[in-house]
């Protein structure tokens, strides 16, 4: 026999109040997406690849690429997000279904329009006339309840808030309507086809008919339907002299590997094989196994794909870049140098190569090679100090050497960046002790003191 449950407790009028203003207020907050809250992935090639596309775009947009990054995440979600500053997340869910390059570039476009529409900065706007009504129905709702009349009070409440929640939302939508728009004038002053985008709607469109979604309208959502939005841009794209320019033959061969690679990078082996078969000689397909077996552990497979791209290509850093990697974590640290070494000098140092040969110079044990890892490993936090990794390594050089406190330093500079804050703070707190007093290294750990301490009681108060 089933046993007897407890008799539910009547929720008093406030709490019940209460929990529909914090309903409300979970459902405008799941909007913005924090980028720190996922996992960034880098790759030289694709970040090189994705600001190259980009750049004609951010430039129509009245932006200097120098200051513009466009970012992977890590995530399966066919999506791409901005959240604040001049920054657009791509996540690899979406890199993985696209078909082209100009598909992408669709995106991206649509994502510039919200910065240079400001709407990160404008959602609270959005928040701001949503909360007003919520309050002023709250208000009214508790003035009938207190007359006696509680559900009453609790309906006045419950159509607030839905009047609120639909407030919201057709403030998102016009903000997603005035992307589009955006995204479409970039795309024009770029001299690039709008088909891209189109086909990629299209995409979301078959999505929405996957998943039942009603056609009708799009009220209750936060964007328009995608069937809406390809009525609307395909009139404009169509009567652009660009709309039938083909894409660039070199770029989409290029996004064919970093598509290949990110497959044989975040797929299961098995997908990766159905996807690039054998009988596949294409670069992609290489690309795409060599990942894919390197990932299973299958070093001499992963390196025979290795070797057939440098077949075709002896000079490719990226192809060397690759067959250094499966080396080095291989434990073949020592046959990883030469190839990493040129990998570096055809990318003129570029950090993420760099960052990863010092790793090797390090790997091989031998001392003498610590003093190029340094000099390699400073070279590439002087052109991105975004890199935990090469502060990882670099903090192992001044460990080696017996310097503690620059040691210390370079493990609060990755800390930071990792956002674990604590520990930041406690390895500058004790570069400081070491270093001299205004010194520019002692003034850097400063600044991550003083930066890390706030976030560090941030971290204290959650863990409460």
């Amino acid at each position: 026999m089933p046993k007897s449950c407890p008799p539910v407790p009547t929720l008093s009028l406030s709490t019940r109040i209460i929990r529909m203003v914090v309903a409300l207020m979970v459902i405008v907050s799941i909007t913005v997406r924090p980028a720190m809250a996922q996992s960034i992935l880098r790759d030289a090639e694709t970040e090189q690849f994705l600001k190259d596309i980009s750049a004609p775009l951010v430039t129509a947009a009245g932006l200097d690429p120098r200051n513009v990054d466009i970012v992977m995440v890590h995530d399966k979600e066919i999506n791409a997000f901005v959240a604040g500053g001049q920054a657009v997340y791509i996540h690899t869910g979406l890199i993985a279904a696209s078909d082209d390059a100009n598909q992408v570039q669709g995106v991206i476009a649509h994502e510039l329009g919200h910065i240079t529409g400001g709407h990160i900065i404008r959602f609270s706007e959005g928040v701001k006339v949503a909360t007003g009504i919520t309050l002023l129905t709250l208000i009214a709702g508790i003035a009938v309840a207190a007359l006696g009349a509680g559900d009453a009070g609790m309906g006045i409440i419950a159509a607030g808030q839905q009047a609120a929640l639909g407030k919201f939302l057709a403030f998102t939508r016009t903000q997603e309507a005035s992307a589009d728009e955006a995204g479409a004038s970039f795309l024009a002053k770029a001299g690039i086809s709008g088909k891209g985008s189109i086909a990629f709607f299209k995409k979301l469109q078959n999505q929405e008919f996957r998943f039942s979604i009603p056609q009708e309208d799009s009220y209750g959502r936060t964007h328009p339907l995608s069937g809406e939005r390809i009525s609307v841009l395909k009139e404009r794209y169509v009567v652009d002299p660009s709309w039938e320019k083909p894409s660039d033959a070199a770029m989409e061969a290029r996004f064919q590997r970093i598509k290949a690679k990110l497959v044989g990078f975040v797929s299961e082996a098995k997908q990766t094989l159905v996807k690039y078969p054998l009988t596949n000689n294409t670069p992609a397909a290489h690309y795409a196994r060599a990942y894919a077996w390197h990932r299973s552990a299958y070093p001499d497979k992963a390196l025979a794909e290795a070797d057939a791209l440098l077949a075709t290509a002896p000079d490719d850093p990226y192809y060397l870049e690759l067959k250094g990697q499966i080396l080095l974590e291989s434990n073949r640290a020592a046959d990883a140098l030469p190839l990493l070494r040129r990998a570096v000098e055809l990318t003129n140092n570029q950090p993420l190569i760099a960052s990863l040969f010092g790793h090797a110079l390090i790997a091989t044990e031998e001392t003498a090679n610590y003093a190029e890892a340094e000099r390699v490993l400073k070279a590439a936090v002087a052109k991105d100090r975004e890199n935990p990794f090469a502060w990882y390594q670099l903090g192992v050089v001044y460990d080696h050497r017996g310097d503690k406190a620059r040691a210390s330093l370079a493990t609060a500079e990755r800390y930071s960046l990792e956002g674990r804050a604590r520990l930041a703070l406690m390895s500058a707190e004790s570069a400081m002790g070491s270093l001299p007093a205004g010194s520019a290294d002692w003034l850097r750990a400063q600044d991550i003191v003083m930066s890390m301490r706030s976030e560090a009681e941030r971290e204290k108060k959650k863990k409460k």
